[in-house]
């Protein structure tokens, strides 16, 4: 039963999806034969048949024998089902085969237990670790590669699985497996693949246990699977990486020799000693033997298969495009020339590089079909999903959309450049290492193994392809490339037969359309780069945050805010002087990535809002109902939230991006934390319209009713929510159950407030309505004088900082594993101090400059 297709073909055809009623039952796809269902068609043409039903709509029904499964056609709607929908709907069929046979590792779990194990492996996958590894993959690419000979003829996918093993085990394990072990762990590799696609369509888990073939081949594989990985664990925590009881694992693989091995250090930063010395967040006990195994297996699977996949088509699509293959020589050649280490700098400059990787990786995903299940009722878009329903997906098919990549099947890195059609399909539309709560851990890790690897080959030898010799699709799980193979010449300059190629793959006279946001970005000029900041207490485990990230993501917020129409390129210059980025940067001085773009976003999109009532509809109530519950709207469900896909008019474009923003607020958490979130902006975004009733009757609110409205109209407890965003976790249960967490996180935004009343107070000053000001509403009440009015405001910021410190000692000591939580609300309000101390925002206009 094996699953092939000899040609690559397109999996989308052109499609026509009629509007459909919402909350309907997916349609049932054509085609399927008594008591057989769609079973012949998927097994005949996997990718053929998965591809055609997207003309039928974005979530379509199939039947495999007496089972239905729903099939999710449309990009939009799978990164739904695995971001906003991951706890309705964890790993289904294909997955689970495998929990029996190796445990509930990162790659088996769900729910708390995933969040804990992953935030148990992040550290071994952090910046400075892949710093670290960059030199063992250079020099174990540089060792394959140099055992080759001149005229040999390579099986190019076996010689990738070994090498792609290779890293894996000398980089995350310190240990070298023998060529038994490597041939046995590739031998068995497709016998677990089979078993496990076969096991998942069978109608009861009791057939898995039966005296089949297919059975008996899968648990032999798993078997040798698991010696392999037992001996690799084991040895990499030897002197001299040699086991007991000989087991066939060589030498250590490490090293600090200048010749490129694993920096200096000590057997214990490796993945198993790591995880033998860490902690089970929620227990507080060590990993099992068994919990190492499982997530030393896990890396082992994901870390080569895929990996050696990928580097496969890579070499076969560059045989085929020698232009494409000169770019990235020359690329190499000027960025990381032949005999330097890579170190992270270095790959960050091989652009050209990276997006024909890239290409690679979306015409070859290697997920021909992953599977997950609805454990409740769902909707997904338009359609009604019942609870216990199988949802199953193909990256392939996706990344072959013609909707989303004009000419699919073209072999196109420049579709990756700015402007490019790949460039802006945006993050939904390419998920080759999936989305949400369970994005591949290893993602960075990967990009830097293909890279080195790639460099190793290409620099040294200049393959070409054995007569009749192609990569062959076979689609199991994954997609694979087989048959492949190449005869090695050693690398020289560019010959009559080999073209250096043009400067572009493009066509001579093709120009990549820009879009509104990058051309305006262009129109400005450099950005003036925020100063460095400094961080409140130690950094995480991944290493303190670079100024250049902060200044990466103060540049993607610009292109955000203009591509949603909040802002004209001309308003720019004076919103970026107000340096809100560098709040963010103070306060949360461990966010970084997609947390850290999100809190630069929604801190704007907030700022912009907040100005808009300094207009009419700060003055009248029906104008700031009418902007703001359709932004209560969207609070009743991230999976109802569908953004615009581009600018809107009028406040249509802060409710568009607002829908963005919430649903990027809630990828990966839970419904308790989607709950109290949605109540906290609820509560902040109902005071503009009771604030535009003050103004509208004339009348001023009393002290209590100022600091209440004042509390939640400065976003300071969404802010603290996202906190736990951030950290990829719920702050523990009975922490936020404790009263006095209530008062700490009152007494965070009242300081936060209070200190911002006294940095904008001359600036809402000079504002035609009313301003909500506490050294206003205090200087009128009481009748005082300004300067006795500020230093009460202060001496007031001051009691709250002394409770707060009383209240987070206490709190540490009853709920030590929410420390996180209670020292990120002290960051939080020196984030505030440090940055209204210097902000633009404040200053009036004639001390603007």
């Amino acid at each position: 039963m094996v699953l092939t297709t000899e040609t690559r073909r397109s999996t989308v055809p052109p499609r026509s999806t009629p509007r459909r009623t919402p909350a309907a039952p997916p349609p049932l796809a054509p085609g399927a034969l008594p008591g057989l269902g769609h079973a012949p068609a998927l097994l005949r043409d996997p990718l053929g048949f998965l591809g055609s039903l997207a003309r039928h709509g974005g979530v379509v029904r199939i039947r495999l024998g007496p089972r239905t499964v729903c099939v999710v056609t449309d990009a939009g709607l799978v990164h739904t089902l695995l971001v906003a929908r991951a706890y309705d709907c964890p790993r289904g069929a294909v997955q689970d085969t495998l929990r029996t046979a190796f445990g509930d590792g990162l790659l088996m779990s769900e729910g708390q237990a995933h969040r804990d194990r992953r935030r148990t492996v992040q550290p071994a996958f952090g910046p400075e670790r892949t710093a670290e590894y960059l030199a063992v993959m250079h020099r174990v690419a540089e060792e394959r590669a140099g055992s080759w000979r001149e005229g040999q003829v390579l099986d190019v996918a076996k010689e990738m699985n070994h090498l792609a093993l290779e890293i894996v085990t000398s980089t995350l394990f310190d240990a070298r497996l023998s060529e038994d072990a490597t041939l046995a762990f590739h031998r068995a590799l497709p016998d677990m693949v089979k078993g496990q696609i076969v096991q998942s369509l069978y109608p009861h888990p009791a057939f898995a246990r039966l005296p089949l073939p297919v059975n008996r081949r899968f648990d032999a594989a798993v078997r040798v699977l698991n010696k392999v990985v037992d001996q690799a664990v084991d040895g990499s925590t030897r002197p001299g990486g040699a086991p007991a009881g000989g087991c066939p694992v060589g030498g250590s693989a490490g090293g600090g020799s200048a010749g490129g091995g694993r920096p200096s250090g000590p057997a214990d930063r490796t993945l198993p000693a790591l995880l033998r010395a860490a902690t089970d967040p929620a227990t507080g006990r060590p990993l099992t033997e068994a919990d190492v195994r499982s997530e030393a297996i896990t890396m082992f699977g994901a870390g080569t298969e895929t990996v050696s996949t990928t580097l496969t088509w890579l070499l076969d699509e560059l045989l085929r495009h020698p232009g494409v293959e000169a770019r990235v020589l020359a690329e190499l050649d000027e960025h990381l020339p032949a005999g330097t280490v890579p170190t992270p700098e270095a790959l960050a400059r091989l652009g050209y590089t990276r997006s024909v990787i890239q290409e690679v990786v979306r015409l070859h995903a290697p997920n021909a079909f992953l599977m997950r299940t609805a454990t409740v009722p769902v909707e997904l878009g338009p359609y009604r999903i019942p609870a216990g329903t199988e949802l199953l997906y193909s990256l392939t098919a996706l990344h072959r959309d013609p909707h989303l990549y004009p000419e699919p099947l073209r072999f196109h890195p420049g579709r990756w450049r700015e402007g490019g059609a790949a460039a802006t399909a945006g993050r939904q539309a390419f998920l080759p290492f999936g989305a949400g709560k369970h994005k591949c851990i290893g993602e960075a890790f990967a990009w830097a193994e293909l890279t080195v690897a790639a460099a190793a080959i290409l620099r040294r030898w200049r393959p070409t392809a054995v007569a009749g010799s192609r990569a062959r699709e076979v689609v199991w799980t994954t997609v694979q490339a087989q048959d492949l193979r190449v005869r090695l010449a050693p690398r020289t300059a560019p010959t009559p037969d080999r073209p250096a190629g043009r400067p572009d793959d493009r066509a001579p006279h093709e120009v990549p359309p820009r879009p509104a946001a990058v051309a305006a970005r262009a129109a400005l000029g450099p950005r003036p780069a925020p100063p460095a900041y400094p961080a409140a207490r130690p950094p995480a485990p991944g290493g303190p945050r670079r100024p250049a990230e902060l200044r990466a993501s103060t540049a993607r917020h610009a292109d955000w805010v203009v591509g949603h129409g909040l802002l004209t390129p001309a308003d720019l210059p004076r919103y970026q002087a107000y340096a809100l980025p560098e709040l963010i940067g103070h306060a949360y001085p461990r966010a970084r990535g997609a947390e850290l773009d999100l809190l630069v976003d929604v801190l704007g999109w907030f700022t912009i809002l907040d100005d808009r009532f300094d207009g009419a509809p700060g003055r009248h109530p029906d104008r700031a109902r009418a902007l703001v519950d359709p932004l209560l709207a969207v609070l009743t469900g991230p999976d109802r939230a569908t953004a615009p896909a581009g600018p809107a008019p009028g406040d249509d474009r802060l409710l568009g991006a607002w829908r963005e923003l919430w649903l990027r607020q809630n990828e990966g958490m839970s419904p308790a934390w989607r709950a109290r979130g949605a109540t906290e902006w609820r509560s902040c975004l109902d005071t503009f319209i009771a604030e535009a009733v003050h103004r509208s009757r004339g009348t001023s609110p009393g002290l209590p009713e100022t600091m209440r409205l004042r509390r939640h109209a400065s976003c300071l407890y969404p802010f603290m929510n996202i906190l736990e965003r951030v950290h990829g976790a719920d702050a523990p249960a009975g922490l936020h159950a404790d009263p006095e967490l209530h008062r700490l996180r009152a007494h965070t935004a009242d300081a936060a407030t209070l200190i911002n009343d006294l940095y904008s107070l001359e600036r809402e000053e000079r504002q035609p309505a009313a301003a909500f000001n506490t050294v206003l509403t205090l200087q009128r009440v009481r009748g005082c004088t300004r300067r006795r009015a500020e230093l009460s405001v202060r001496a007031r910021i001051a009691r709250l900082r002394e409770e707060s410190r009383t209240l987070r000692r206490r709190l540490r000591r009853r709920h030590p594993a929410g420390h996180w939580y209670l020292d990120g609300s002290r960051e939080l309000v020196d984030g505030v101090y440090a940055w209204t101390s210097t902000s633009r925002r404040y200053l009036s206009d004639g001390r603007r400059g």
